[in-house]
């Protein structure tokens, strides 16, 4: 099941005085996700949780499912600041339309 650890783990914080949580494997997003409340299940939500199914399926990769996991945590503000810096090959302005 190495295959669906994520390259680096999506960082998940709920404010301060709470610990980073790390998420590092498509089987953990899924723990995380199934934990959300039902009342605040959108479309990021249920595409996160889609994708993270297809991974575990063997339909798409562990990296696709965390790039949507990523986004249900950016969209939800619960993404660590420090996950919210831009990655090799990106640029300042695409993160600053992603917090818009």
């Amino acid at each position: 099941m190495d295959y669906l650890h994520f390259f680096s783990p999506v960082r998940i914080s709920r404010g301060q005085g709470h610990p980073a949580e790390e998420i590092d494997s498509v089987a953990e997003a899924m723990v995380f996700l199934r934990k959300w409340p039902t009342g605040r299940r959108g479309p990021v939500y249920r595409c996160a949780l889609n994708c993270c199914s297809a991974a575990l399926s063997g339909q798409m990769s562990a990296e696709e499912a965390r790039k949507a996991f990523t986004g249900f945590a950016r969209i939800t503000r619960l993404l660590d600041d420090d996950m919210a810096l831009p990655m090799a090959g990106e640029n300042m302005a695409s993160v600053y339309a992603l917090r818009r």
